[in-house]
């Protein structure tokens, strides 16, 4: 979503005739667009002004604007203990950016954009064309959370949840594919959770997928909870909609589920990947995992790793628990640091032999694959298949923006290494 914000950022400033810069000594404004989920982001912002304050020691200062969650939620203590920052703007205000640049071009006071104005921003947003030109493109539908999970800090510098309407969004996909988008995911921080008019996303995917060129469609992060079988059931009906999910469960204990109030049971969570695997024999799934958090035993942390081998998740972000100021865990007591570091160790382990199974089981099988770019080596390009997984060809034929069939020679952790087919047998398909 910070990578979707940065590039309409990006479309804003050039209507006041700024244009983006790979040169960082050459920029008149200096824009740090961040994100407040993890541990330490706040330090990461001093730290990128301090490299900018090295940059500029012996010329004009730049305008620097903080933009982003950490603005939100930190913006007044930035303004008072790093001078060299001119203005804060959070996530819903956005909007905001172009008029305070022309008052700092003219030497404004340090500036705090922090309201919640998301209806505003998008009505601005709407009227400016997305010009992300990239064969893989994002695009916010939801934004904001009303669910109010303890260790969470998104309801407090997102908002309530608010959903775009899906006349706003089929326009902005149809521009997206314009630019020579061939796979669009469809991005909220509840993203299931949309909900335009009694619009919901299944029927905004069933909408898009109507753009004849738009060949691909993905969806993240969802909610188990707002997994409705209208959804379920689009898995099995809509061809271009991808066979990979990711369904954060965040523990696999149901007592620590209720200390987080992540509102649903292992049981129920377990209950809505059945389902959905009914609907699509060959889907996969990814998820989030909070290692360590306040009042985990190793039981509880042990009901994770079950989990873990019970579903087999072909991709897992799994992470110590940080307390994030402003959340309810954040007054909880955290559990030992070298246990939780000791967990996770386990945990990722666990995982890495599962995934590593998973795509061993991949090698000299078949896979569709859409190409994103030509990597930095000759006649080499870079793409992923249904599964979300990165894989890499040599090809004397350029293959960006293509959607070609590949079998798999090799793999890695990481990537898939494979060559070009023209024809083969469906039963081999990877699934």
């Amino acid at each position: 979503m910070n990578e979707y914000d940065s590039n309409r950022i990006s479309d804003l400033t050039k209507k006041i005739n700024y244009t983006p810069t790979d040169n960082l000594g050459e920029s008149d404004c200096y824009i740090l667009n961040t994100c407040h989920i993890r541990e330490k982001a706040t330090d990461k912002v001093y730290h990128d002004i301090g490299r900018l304050k090295k940059e500029f020691r012996n010329k004009s200062k730049p305008i620097v604007l903080v933009t982003g969650c950490v603005a939100q939620a930190e913006g007044d203590i930035l303004l008072k203990k790093e001078k060299y920052i001119d203005a804060v703007i959070g996530p819903q205000s956005y909007h905001k950016i172009n008029d305070t640049i022309l008052k700092l071009e003219k030497k404004s006071k340090p500036i705090n954009f922090t309201e919640f104005e998301v209806i505003e921003k998008f009505d601005s947003l709407n009227s400016l064309k997305n010009s992300d030109n990239k064969i893989s493109a994002f695009l916010t539908i939801q934004e904001g959370c009303d669910k109010f999970c303890k260790f969470c800090v998104v309801p407090y510098t997102r908002g309530a949840e608010f959903s775009r309407s899906l006349k706003e969004l089929v326009l902005e996909a149809n521009q997206l594919v314009e630019n020579g988008a061939k796979e669009i995911t469809l991005l909220g921080q509840n993203v299931n959770a949309y909900n335009f008019e009694k619009k919901k996303l299944s029927d905004l995917i069933l909408e898009i997928s109507k753009i004849e060129d738009l060949k691909r469609i993905r969806y993240t992060t969802s909610h188990p909870k707002d997994f409705t079988n209208d959804l379920v059931d689009l898995h099995k009906n809509c061809e271009k909609l991808m066979p990979l999910i990711h369904l954060p469960v965040q523990s696999g204990s149901n007592k620590i589920l209720q200390e987080m109030n992540r509102k649903h049971s292992i049981e129920e969570y377990l209950s809505v990947i059945q389902k959905i695997k009914k609907a699509k024999p060959n889907i996969e799934f990814s998820s989030d995992f909070i290692i360590g958090y306040p009042g985990e035993t190793y039981g509880d942390f042990k009901k994770t790793i079950e989990l873990m081998k019970d579903v087999k998740f072909i991709n897992s972000y799994s992470f110590i628990y940080s307390a994030r100021p402003g959340t309810p865990a954040y007054y909880l007591k955290n559990i030992n640091h070298d246990n939780a570091k000791i967990r996770l160790t386990e945990f990722q382990k666990t995982a890495e032999k599962i995934k590593s199974k998973y795509r061993n089981k991949l090698v000299n099988k078949m896979s569709s694959v859409l190409f994103e770019n030509k990597t930095k080596y000759e006649n080499e390009y870079f793409g992923r298949d249904e599964y979300f997984n990165s894989v890499i060809v040599k090809s004397e034929s350029n293959l960006i923006g293509k959607i070609k069939n590949i079998k798999v020679l090799e793999v890695n952790q990481n990537t898939l290494f494979g060559e070009v087919v023209s024809n083969f047998n469906q039963k081999n398909y990877a699934a």
